[in-house]
């Protein structure tokens, strides 16, 4: 719902000197329209924030509009530090944000280096001024559940109980591609204010006053092959149990509450929102503790309906890991989501792309949804995503969409928006990006990097040349992220934006950048034996170095 202080940016007039520093001027004022909260600076996830503070914020946008184009401006942990004269080839931001030195990258210390305005986490899309709203998860959450629907239930989530919890800038695109996939979902949140803003949005169809009610809608809606999203106000560590407790099993269970972060993101059964909001000031170890005591109750459960045949995964909040360290020896027999249901897309650099409409127009993203479905008529996974996601989808600020691109159909796309920009087809330029959550892009060993065919889980040199190739290949703005909060220490990513503004030069930075940025995440899976991958590189002409070969 629009935020008067922080109005959907569009229009015609420039502000800065030039399109591709409105373009990010505009992109930042977007992850503001759409954020948790705004006033605070924080885009999702409890923490992930788009400045480091208000002073920093403001200097950058002051920058962004008096910058020229051959200057680059450097950030450090959303904080400017100065502009440097670069070339008009060059990225015209550079960041890098909340990266620890390793045996210092835990959260106690990055929670000191935030107190002391030292260092903030920009998530991975939200401190990069890349998130979208909602449906920039919406689409990987629904691809998740159309795999588990391929693998386990006919292709169909028709008449299938899900079970998660979690609806905030995340977990919040739960609620909805639950439904497209057709399920009768429940989702769980401690929050009342985020399932209202959920059923608002239209992301849930109803709100239950109580456990037995949410249950007796989800058994109607699968008894007819109902699609039905529900929410349920309550405390996970506390509803799963009582389902399993009751004999209930759902067909498929998971969870993207902010597990990640013990003192900011996760509540604890037993206390209420402002009884958690006081602790983490007065008590963040005891609060960390009461967190990590719900999470084992919590992942028990999900472990309970496992062993009964349910679907269970990992979201990729890190809710396995904590109910490790808190005693549950056996959390990883619950698989991840990526090595479970879309590493095979990995290999071949499919994954999360996005273009986001700066003039504002939404005609601009309905011609390019009309572009994607002529240039690949054959590709099920885009086509049947965009004929859903227009009539499901509402936009959030900037009209904007995502779609599962793999290498060359992301440079396809990006030419042709290029010449529309060129040709006045489009009511303004785009701009280009991905998540970070990409096949070259994100060194996570328990998210995107577990249990890699060669072992290689942890290392993260792949994010790092990505962003350094990104750099060497004329992006707009190119970023290093690691983890912070209950991330800190778990995960190092790299993101990029492109801009579209119709020019010659800009044809040339999106060629070079987006087929570089795939080409990186084919060879990342070829390099760790992937044969989907070697294929990919073989059939792509990509310039891989297979040394097993001699």
């Amino acid at each position: 719902m629009p935020n008067p202080r922080f109005p959907t940016p569009g229009g015609p007039v420039l502000r800065a000197k030039g399109w591709r520093q409105e373009a990010l001027l505009r992109l930042l004022e977007n992850v503001l329209c759409v954020g948790e909260d705004p006033d605070n600076l924080v885009v999702y996830a409890a923490l992930g924030r788009a400045a480091r503070n208000w002073a920093a914020h403001d200097r950058i946008v002051k920058t962004l509009k008096t910058m020229d184009e051959d200057q680059t401006l450097l950030i450090q942990s959303g904080k400017p530090i100065g502009l440097i004269r670069t070339h008009v080839d060059a990225p015209l931001v550079i960041m890098a944000n909340c990266n620890i030195v390793g045996q210092w990258a835990k959260a106690e210390v990055f929670y000191e280096l935030q107190d002391k305005g030292l260092i903030c986490w920009g998530g991975l899309t939200a401190g990069a001024w890349q998130y979208i709203g909602s449906q920039g998860v919406i689409q990987g959450t629904y691809e998740i559940f159309m795999r588990i629907a391929e693998k386990r239930f006919g292709g169909t989530l028709a008449g299938r109980f899900v079970l998660t919890a979690g609806l905030g800038g995340m977990g919040g695109s739960q609620p909805l591609a639950g439904r497209m996939a057709g399920a009768a979902i429940l989702c769980v949140d401690v929050d009342p204010v985020r399932a209202e803003k959920r059923k608002a949005i239209g992301y849930l169809d109803a709100i239950a006053p109580d456990l037995d009610a949410a249950l007796a809608l989800i058994s109607a809606a699968k008894s007819e092959g109902r699609a039905l999203s529900v929410g349920l106000v309550g405390n996970a560590a506390e509803v799963y149990p009582e389902i399993l407790r009751r004999g209930i099993t759902p067909d498929v269970v998971t969870d993207q509450t902010a597990a990640h972060d013990l003192v900011y993101g996760y509540v604890p059964k037993g206390f209420s929102l402002d009884e958690v909001k006081a602790l983490r000031t007065s008590d963040p170890a005891r609060l960390m503790a009461a967190s990590r005591a719900s999470i084992v109750e919590h992942v028990t459960a999900m472990l309970g309906f496992q062993r009964a045949g349910a679907e269970v995964f990992d979201n990729g909040n890190l809710i396995r890991t904590h109910a490790r360290d808190g005693g549950v020896a056996d959390a990883f027999d619950i698989p991840i989501f990526t090595e479970a249901y879309l590493r095979p897309l990995f290999c071949r650099a499919i994954g999360p792309f996005r273009w986001m409409a700066l003039s504002g127009d939404a005609d601009d993203i309905r011609k390019i949804d009309d572009l994607v479905v002529e240039r690949f008529p054959d590709n099920h996974i885009v086509t049947n995503w965009i004929r859903l996601a227009r009539a499901n989808v509402p936009f959030e600020g900037l009209p904007a969409r995502i779609a599962w691109l793999g290498h060359g159909q992301r440079t396809e796309v990006a030419l042709a928006v290029n010449a529309m920009v060129r040709d006045g087809g489009l009511a303004g330029p785009v701009a280009f990006s991905r998540d970070h959550l990409d096949a070259g892009a994100m060194a996570h060993p328990n998210i995107m990097t577990e249990r890699m065919k060669d072992g290689s889980d942890a290392i993260a040199d792949w994010p790092l040349i990505d962003a350094m190739a990104l750099c060497a290949s004329k992006a707009d703005l190119v970023v290093v992220h690691s983890g912070g909060g209950g991330y800190a220490g778990f995960m190092t990513s790299a993101g990029v934006t492109l801009v579209a503004d119709g020019t010659a030069a800009a044809d040339s930075r999106l060629s070079s950048a987006l087929t570089n940025d795939t080409s990186i995440g084919v060879m990342r899976y070829a390099d760790a034996g992937y044969a989907e991958a070697v294929d990919e590189a073989r059939d792509k002409g990509i310039d891989w170095f297979d040394l097993s070969a001699g």
